[in-house]
């Protein structure tokens, strides 16, 4: 009669345990340290997404330039298209004589300017002419 008085109280080794509730999906530790601390995750979170963007850009935007050599050469096939044509070229027109993306171009055309090589003029149609300066 003891025995089966301690089999009701105690759980004995190798007896399946009473109805234990099954564990919830939030019953992990890392749920309350999320819920505790959203004022610092969130912040941090949004803060890394910017600097992975910012990065993304940044190096995206060196894939576009060239090297000093590359560079250097074509700015050499501008100047000799420019000498050519004395009046002036359009971004376009350089663009299709020297086989380069207009946007590459610009960028060197810019620089160049910059350098005070070029000079470029408007006119009242909106027609950027690109010609040397002091021609």
């Amino acid at each position: 009669m003891l025995l089966r008085l301690a089999l009701f109280v105690f759980d004995l080794p190798g007896q399946p345990p009473d109805y234990v509730r099954p564990p919830g999906s939030t019953s992990p530790r890392y749920f309350e340290l999320l819920e505790n601390n959203t004022h610092l995750i969130y912040p941090g979170l949004a803060v890394l997404v910017l600097l992975l963007i910012a990065v993304g850009i940044l190096q995206a935007w060196r894939s576009e330039d060239m090297d000093g050599l590359q560079k250097a050469n074509l700015k050499r096939e501008i100047i000799g298209e420019l000498r050519r044509e004395v009046h002036g070229m359009t971004a376009d027109s350089l663009s299709k004589n020297l086989g380069v993306p207009s946007l590459r171009l610009l960028r060197i055309l810019e620089e160049m300017q910059k350098d005070s090589i070029l000079e470029s003029r408007t006119d009242t149609r909106r027609i950027t002419t690109w010609r040397m300066k002091g021609i």
